[in-house]
């Protein structure tokens, strides 16, 4: 679920600090990810401050639903971003979704019975 509600985003450029604020993660996390992300490509003013355009913000927060929230790894949130897969959020999905939390629930506790029968 999106941490940064994109209609608020009413300034033209975001600070690092501002960005990483919105998210609750450290600007070093968002420095990380522009240098694994081509997506992420900020303005530098002439002292080298990085500055995020709603747009970049957007992108950044794409990045933190697929990594932080759903566990993709770099390689997977980047390949996710590449290919242009709908990032849904939890409530879309978690109707779909229950039936395969149901089976997966069924099918570990099938398993658990074959290992507690071959323990015993």
């Amino acid at each position: 679920m999106s941490k940064i509600a994109h209609n608020q985003l009413t300034k033209l450029y975001y600070s690092i600090g501002e960005v990483a604020g919105m998210l609750d993660v450290n600007t070093s996390l968002i420095r990380f990810w522009e240098k694994e992300f081509p997506i992420i490509k900020p303005k530098k003013n002439r002292k080298g401050n990085r500055l995020y355009t709603p747009k970049e913000i957007e992108k950044i927060d794409r990045i933190y639903i697929l990594v932080k929230e759903k566990g993709y790894t770099l390689d997977g949130a980047r390949k996710a971003l590449k290919s242009g897969a709908k990032i849904e959020s939890p409530a879309v999905e978690s109707s779909s979704s229950d039936h395969s939390h149901e089976n997966l629930i069924s099918r570990l506790e099938v398993v658990k019975s074959k290992l507690i029968a071959l323990k015993g």
